[in-house]
């Protein structure tokens, strides 16, 4: 029996298979994204020995299902943790009953935390169903306003070289990893003769590609003090609002309202708990919708 004439055959994604896996994300996935771009964003930038990219499912026809996944090996309390993201998952509707053989493929990997930071729909109740965990996603929407520059003592830069020569120990690794990731800025929030580390990508509510949202502070509190810089910047690149968790930035910033439902973030792990999960090393930081 062919994998045509029955169910298809279940696979590693290797590199050889990322140009494929590219062309099919972009057909039935996501068309905004480029087939191009989505090989650039499969392979992470950051060095990590991963076994795969994920998981896919193909006929003789060609390929019917995709699940990506992205793995990191990081320091948790000076312990290496191994950490597999869920990332993007696409199955034809003809083969949907063959979806789960993706997901149960990858958890069936030994060893690593699983986090699903973008679950949606039913994924939310496979993943409840599978004894995954809920992050505490509490988040503020933060109006970004022209606020006048009282003084020239908080600045922003870009600088590649300038981050790079200020930012020291675990700043200075995360941006290293993620300065060629396509889905993130990188700004260095410098006042009070301290500096703040900070990424943020750009998202879409409701369509609109009007929001950022903050994935790393490096120093939650210069940035209470001086958040209002980041995001005068930000409205400058034409984000309206920012979403800021409260378990990234550390605080509520001024004149932001709570959201009453914040996408939920997921993580299945026999090791850690929800505070030793952040948003780096994740599709978050790699896949620009």
């Amino acid at each position: 029996m062919t994998a045509r004439e029955g169910a298809p055959t279940l696979a590693p994604v290797g590199r050889d298979d990322v140009e494929e896996v590219a062309a099919f994300l972009n057909e039935h996935l996501n068309s905004r994204v480029s087939a191009e771009k989505w090989s650039a964003m499969i392979v992470p930038p950051w060095l990590c020995d991963a076994p795969n990219h994920g998981y896919l499912l193909r006929t003789d026809d060609g390929l019917v299902g995709v699940h990506l996944a992205f793995y990191s090996t990081r320091l948790v309390e000076g312990r290496p943790q191994q950490f597999c993201n869920l990332s993007a998952w696409c199955v034809l509707e003809p083969y949907r009953a063959h979806g789960l053989r993706l997901l149960r493929a990858l958890l069936a990997q030994p060893g690593y935390t699983f986090t699903d930071l973008s679950p949606s729909g039913n994924v939310i109740e496979v993943n409840r169903r599978l004894r995954f965990r809920e992050l505490d996603t509490a988040t503020a929407l933060v109006p970004n306003l022209p606020w006048p520059l009282f003084s020239r003592r908080a600045r922003i830069s870009l600088d590649p070289a300038v981050l790079s020569r200020t930012l020291t120990g675990l700043d200075h690794d995360v941006h290293a990893d993620h300065a060629n990731s396509l889905a993130v800025r990188h700004l260095l929030l410098q006042a009070d003769g301290e500096h703040c580390y900070v990424m943020v990508r750009r998202d879409r509510r409701r369509g609109l590609p009007i929001f950022a949202t903050v994935l790393y502070v490096g120093n939650p509190t210069l940035f209470a003090r001086h958040g209002r810089v980041v995001f005068r910047h930000l409205l400058g690149r034409g984000a309206l609002a920012t979403l800021a968790e409260l378990r990234v930035v550390g605080s509520r910033p001024a004149l932001s309202r709570m959201l009453a439902a914040p996408r939920p973030k997921m993580f299945l792990s026999t090791a850690l708990d929800g505070d030793d999960i952040d948003y780096m090393y994740s599709e978050l930081a790699c896949v620009a919708w």
